[in-house]
């Protein structure tokens, strides 16, 4: 009786549906060319109106709306209208007579109208699709998918349910649309073995299928940042698209896109010089605060000095504009350009100052570091933003809020700690993580520091709040069990309280957990022990053993990130030459897939190591690879500039010196010279104290000479000369610099300007500072070893004084300290 109840209902639906579709209104609909035909037409039928018309009615309504220009769109006036409530209240009405494209249709065209989520016509659409979620097929899911997420519905057992469905039918799956918008709105609810099954997926799709649309490759990419997976292979395809589609490369796309890009840390120099070309054509058009805001945001940071003069003129002219998010953007992009133009800085922080109670403490945040880093002067803004900081942190109650605004605090001009910020602190500190306490330590510091400066007692509460600090880090490092989370709450953490405090157990921590290293976090673990210079053999051993056992899994420019722990840190783990040798074959091959800076950087970490591989060596100096390597180079934040050149020249002089037969000429004698100029040449107590001591053991000032600059530009603390009955040399000329000298190798020295007598002999003194030594280790690190290493292939007999030797307890009087440089002088083969 029920079955035959159930087939006559489905009869009666049928046979309405036939009814009304026979009817002209459909037709008439269809014809409509403006919202006010559409809504007279509604209104003149209200009775006759099916589910099929009113979906058609706020389908073509959204129809109109996308044929405007953004600025000619009139979304309230069609959503305030009354015969939009009436299609509204007619929709919810006929939910249940809605097939399923129908149903997801109107939801999608309502939600583009703004309508809010707890509207009940919302509410019911979202109910009846989870219902019939198992019989949506993947590209109605997928809408679905998509609607849920404009609603901020991230995370909830429907989106699980969602995710399952894909899951069961992720291989049936050939369309790159309905794959990329699944991928970004289920991507808070996966597990890790889903992801990669969802990134290789995306993957095969962009390698079979004929044509890829720009946006759909740019959800992939959306997709990595929000799983927060740098998934090189998957980026490059992606990137490949963007470039293939240059007209789709607008302000707008490219603005999201470099964000994607910077969140995870992805370059591509093709990319980002066609974009800066781009972006430079635009500069005439974008004369409105909008457009302006986003090319200053975007082409600020990789612009040329000519062109950042222009944008920040015309910045000065429009900041009177802004608005408080435009004003925000600037600020912060002014940082990253390192603006020092006081008008700009001084306007923008007068506008930031008019909006300062409309910022959320997020946005607090970033205002604070961008002005203090741009050294701006406005005491009365320091204190407006601090008074709204300490009240956002006396009511936020969420950890990395609490410690984000505690940070932000220190940074603003105070005298002491505030009473408030410790109680707070002390309340949130069982539910921080590590990154957290590194945040509040690291602010504590500053203030502890400060209060000391006015002899305030160092047990006050600040410093016992620091030593509470200490304690929740050590047990919370002891109670870790997951080596991804552990990496993920250690990923952002650096500064003096963790290298201080915490970088043994933390270290003790990774080896406890050693056999969770595989090669699926080789390189992020990697990336993070180099930070930590703690030179344990144990954690290297394993990132060798991994590298060796899974280099195929790794992308060949991840080879860099392996290498760099073992070059710093001079150390050559169990069968070293196979390990070097199976990552330079993995990535010999594939030298095209690197950026110009990275190749330098690998060279010259290898070069530390000395392997110069023949194809890496040739690849990098090459006229039409240095040509690249600039074009790059104007494109890159100025710090990570000076350090690729830097890294070129000192592996241009590593080649020269230990592999002459590559005939690589030394093309960095400009740039040496520039370096020098600009160099401090300051020293140290210990520098000088060995100096002093050098003029009496050798009889005088003349027998020594003070910061001398060697052939290829290697700056050395003290030189003195020995003939060879060890008897010391004076200097002819004191005035005469080595640099000014013409380059003299073990068979051609000069004194002055004059040849060494036979057997006499050059010693370099060096003084080893902390830095060049591991943080737990007396062993020296590789940059130091190959300095030692070049020098004695000049001719040098290199002296190396270690700062632990010099400052022990047992050279603690001048006559130990005379005795101890003698004998490395004198009595040293």
């Amino acid at each position: 009786m029920l079955c035959l109840r159930n087939i006559y209902a489905f009869a009666l639906r049928r046979c309405q549906f036939r009814t009304l579709s026979s009817d002209t209104l459909l037709s008439q609909l269809n014809s409509c060319t403006t919202e006010d035909q559409v809504f007279d037409l509604v209104g003149k039928n209200k009775a006759k109106l099916s589910e099929k018309h009113v979906g058609s009615a706020i389908s073509l309504l959204w129809k109109f709306q996308k044929e405007k220009s953004q600025l000619l769109r009139n979304i309230d006036y069609v959503k305030n209208h009354s015969q939009f409530l009436t299609l509204r209240i007619l929709a919810e009405n006929k939910i249940e007579f809605m097939d399923n494209d129908l149903l997801v249709d109107t939801l999608y065209n309502v939600l583009r109208f703004t309508v809010e989520a707890h509207d009940s016509l919302v509410e019911e659409l979202v109910m009846e699709a989870w219902r019939r979620l198992e019989r949506f097929s993947l590209p109605t899911l997928s809408k679905f998918a998509m609607c849920l997420n404009e609603q901020q519905i991230y995370a909830s057992p429907l989106t699980g349910k969602i995710a399952d469905i894909v899951n069961v039918n992720l291989d049936s799956i050939q369309d790159t649309r309905v794959l990329s918008v699944l991928m970004i709105n289920i991507s808070g609810v996966i597990s890790q073995s889903f992801r990669e099954r969802l990134i290789q997926k995306a993957e095969l799709l962009l390698e079979t299928v004929n044509f890829i649309h720009f946006n759909h490759a740019r959800r992939m990419v959306q997709f990595l940042r929000n799983v927060r997976r740098t998934y090189r292979p998957l980026l490059e395809k992606c990137n490949k698209v963007f470039l293939e589609n240059p007209s789709q490369l607008d302000l707008e796309n490219i603005s999201l896109i470099l964000g994607l890009y910077q969140s995870l840390q992805f370059n591509n120099t093709e990319f980002r010089l066609v974009i800066k070309q781009k972006l430079t054509e635009t500069i005439d058009d974008c004369n409105n605060p909008m457009s302006f805001t986003k090319l200053f945001a975007a082409l600020g940071p990789m612009a040329g000095p000519e062109v950042r003069e222009r944008l920040i003129a015309t910045a000065l002219l429009m900041v009177e504009e802004f608005n408080c998010h435009q004003a925000l953007v600037v600020v912060e992009t002014m940082e990253e350009m390192e603006c020092r133009n006081s008008h700009l800085i001084q306007k923008i922080a007068s506008l930031l100052h008019k909006y300062l109670d409309k910022y959320k403490p997020v946005e607090l945040a970033k205002i604070t570091q961008a002005l203090v880093l741009l050294h701006c002067q406005n005491a009365e803004l320091y204190t407006k933003l601090r008074r709204l900081v300490v009240g956002y942190l006396q009511v936020n109650v969420i950890p990395s809020d609490i410690s984000m605004l505690t940070r932000v605090l220190s940074m603003l001009p105070s005298s002491q700690v505030d009473e408030v910020v410790i109680n707070r602190v002390d309340a949130i500190l069982p539910q921080c993580n590590l990154s957290d306490l590194n945040a509040f330590a690291t602010a504590l510091v500053r203030w502890v520091r400060h209060d000391q400066s006015h002899q305030q007692s160092t047990s006050g509460p600040g410093a016992k709040l620091l030593q509470k600090l200490s304690n929740c880090g050590h047990q919370r490092l002891q109670k870790a069990s997951d080596m991804d989370l552990l990496l993920e709450e250690l990923r952002y953490i650096s500064g003096e309280w963790f290298e201080e405090i915490l970088v043994e157990e933390t270290m003790n921590t990774c080896q406890r957990l050693i056999d969770q290293i595989t090669w699926m976090n080789v390189l992020e673990f990697s990336s993070f022990f180099v930070k930590t210079n703690y030179r344990s053999t144990p954690l290297l051993d394993r990132i060798a053993s991994v590298a060796v056992q899974h280099i195929s899994k790794i992308h060949p420019s991840g080879t860099y990130t392996i290498l760099l722990p073992f070059t710093i840190m001079n150390y050559d783990p169990p069968q070293s030459e196979e390990f070097f040798e199976t990552c330079i074959q993995h990535f010999s091959s594939h030298l095209g897939c690197f950026e110009p800076h990275l190749l330098v950087l690998l060279g010259y970490s290898l070069a530390v190591a000395e392997y110069f591989p023949p194809a890496l060596i040739n690849a990098i100096f090459n006229v039409d690879f240095l040509a690249k390597l600039d074009a790059q180079l104007e494109t890159l934040p100025d710090s990570l500039n000076w350090r690729v050149r830097l890294r070129l020249m000192e592996l241009n002089r590593a080649v020269c010196l230990e592999c002459p037969e590559f005939q690589i000429p030394w093309f960095h004698e400009r740039y040496c010279q520039q370096m020098q100029r600009k160099g401090n040449g300051s020293t140290n107590t210990a520098q000088q104290q060995i100096h002093r001591m050098l003029g009496e053991i050798l009889g005088g000032s003349q027998y020594a000479k003070v910061s001398v600059l060697t052939p290829y530009y290697y700056g050395i603390d003290f030189e003195c000369i020995l003939d060879k009955n060890k008897k010391p040399l004076p200097y002819m000329d004191q005035s005469i610099v080595l640099a000014d000298l013409v380059q003299w190798g073990p068979d051609i020295q000069l004194l002055g300007k004059k040849g060494l007598p036979p057997g006499a002999q050059r010693i370099a003194v060096e003084f080893l500072d902390s830095k060049a030594f591991c943080k737990n280790s007396y062993h020296l690190k590789g940059d130091t070893a190959m300095k030692k290493r070049h020098l004695e292939i000049l001719g040098y007999q290199v002296v190396q004084i270690p700062h632990f030797e010099w400052n022990s307890m047992e050279l603690s009087s001048k006559d130990a300290w005379m005795e101890y440089l003698k004998k490395n002088i004198f009595e040293t083969n």
